[in-house]
């Protein structure tokens, strides 16, 4: 495939990317080779093939989220898009969602695990509402060990605010795959393929891509967690028409994006 998009990474300051990856890899007891800084990104890009990259960073305080912000709105560009991030407790909310579109980022990031919110929380309805229908919103889903962020649970958002640009990751929610069929599969949301390849049969994968329509499927790396080019092959060798890989690689991306068709600006 010539174009290809990755909307599902990862990439942190150089002087905290050790510390962070660590802190992934001991969260979800993985071993990670990948270095999660912008250079390492990149290489990774390259080396699979990858034209545009989609950023994503969690504030996992409030005291972060500016200045997560201003780092990734600084890497953007030349194949790199930002989408930045809020805290539910972070008081200037609506000022920030502004100030992230000012600063050129294409959406937004929420991790109700790492940020200690239940998705379907009283206290987000307000703050959903502020985000309406401005920007995509990229929601982590699913965890064998907590609940905060179960398909379920975002179920019940997706009824209470249809208009939400809503992408969940990892298929629906990471190793909660039969509950994302039941209460996400079919609906009027994207999700992405980011660490759901390694670990879920393949012929599962495609039956879950295409009861909920490939042209509502994005592909994601979620690098640090894997590298472009081993989550490339594992994708390519799906049972998917070329025409149905084209879509969920670049195409689908490219439009909820807003991008041009040619890739001028590829990292």
């Amino acid at each position: 495939m010539k174009n290809v998009i990755d909307f599902h990474a990862h990439a942190f300051p150089d002087k905290v990317a050790s510390k962070a990856v660590a802190n992934l890899s001991k969260h979800y007891s993985l071993k990670i080779e990948r270095k999660g800084t912008l250079k390492d990104l990149i290489n990774s890009a390259k080396e699979g093939g990858i034209c545009r990259i989609v950023v994503h960073s969690t504030a996992t305080n409030p005291q972060q989220v500016e200045s997560v912000n201003n780092w990734i709105a600084s890497i953007t560009g030349n194949g790199i898009i930002g989408f930045g991030t809020i805290h539910p407790d972070y008081p200037f909310i609506e000022k920030e969602l502004c100030r992230i579109l000012k600063l050129g980022l294409k959406g937004l990031k929420l991790h109700p695990d790492f940020q200690g919110f239940y998705i379907d929380d009283p206290k987000m309805m307000p703050i959903y509402e502020l985000i309406g229908s401005r920007m995509p919103v990229l929601f982590h889903l699913g965890d064998e060990r907590l609940d905060y962020s179960s398909p379920r649970r975002l179920a019940r958002v997706i009824k209470n605010f249809p208009h939400m640009i809503i992408i969940g990751a990892h298929l629906g929610g990471y190793a909660r795959w039969d509950e994302a069929m039941e209460y996400l599969i079919g609906k009027n949301i994207y999700i992405d393929t980011s660490s759901s390849l390694w670990r879920l049969d393949a012929k599962k994968a495609v039956t879950l891509i295409k009861k909920h329509g490939v042209e509502k499927v994005l592909f994601g790396t979620d690098y640090p967690i894997t590298s472009h080019k081993s989550e490339l092959e594992r994708f390519m060798k799906l049972k998917l028409s070329t025409e149905e890989k084209e879509k969920i690689l670049w195409e689908n991306s490219r439009k909820l994006l807003k991008l041009q068709s040619t890739f001028e600006q590829a990292i």
